[in-house]
């Protein structure tokens, strides 16, 4: 209950905040409550009861495991299928049409974050087919909408190089560079600097998947992917 009445006023809730909140309550439980008993009571609170593939969240979670798992056992193609299943599931941004208080902010956070690993991850499995060309539209933009996410670019700075387009790949690690000096004072992660040298020698790109996976390049790792 308590949680509910922050969510919607914050901490200036009024003198009827509880009997709103109960009122409220009473509303969706005719709604919900008309075939089986969703929306019950359970102290401290409430408790909504959900089928397992009714809530998108679960569902884009579980296809973002099995995603992952056939990833892993070099099943790229199938991963993709998957992965781009997951994302289907979005139909914009997390909450965009409901006023959110301080946890419903939260979770949109979350969701977003959910949002960007299936992305991610469904990038480094098109990657592993060879189709660095059809995404650098895609990671172009993404580089823009998370210009500190140093996976991003050099997925973008790969996918330029694999197209045969070497000086655009190396405009692009300087323009990230220039971002993150700007921004926050940083130089690009070890695994960028070896991938700007792999192109300046022509070479293959320095980004193995044991970096990919277990380092700063890596669509789950350690980058925040904000």
């Amino acid at each position: 209950m308590q949680s509910v009445i922050a969510e919607l006023w914050g901490d200036r809730p009024p003198m009827s905040a509880v009997t709103t909140t109960q009122t409220y309550i009473y509303q969706l439980r005719k709604e919900l409550n008309r075939d089986t008993q969703r929306l019950i009571t359970k102290p401290p609170g409430y408790l909504l009861r959900l089928d397992g593939d009714e809530l998108d969240a679960r569902s884009c979670e579980k296809l973002i495991d099995k995603g992952n798992r056939l990833l892993e056992e070099g099943r790229p193609s199938e991963a993709s299928d998957v992965l781009s299943e997951a994302l289907a599931l979005w139909k914009g941004p997390p909450l965009a049409n409901t006023p959110c208080g301080v946890l419903l902010q939260a979770h949109a956070v979350h969701l977003e974050e959910l949002r960007i690993r299936a992305l991610a991850t469904r990038i480094e499995a098109d990657m592993r087919l060879g189709r660095a060309r059809t995404l650098i539209a895609e990671l172009r933009s993404l580089v823009v909408l998370h210009p500190l996410n140093e996976w991003f670019h050099a997925r973008l700075i790969e996918a330029l190089y694999r197209a045969g387009r070497r000086g655009e790949a190396l405009r692009a690690y300087q323009d990230m560079r220039m971002t993150l000096r700007d921004e926050l004072g940083l130089e690009p992660a070890a695994p960028l600097q070896r991938l700007q040298r792999s192109i300046l020698d022509g070479a293959e790109p320095a980004l193995d998947q044991d970096t990919e996976r277990n380092g700063l390049v890596s669509p789950v790792g350690s980058l925040g992917l904000k």
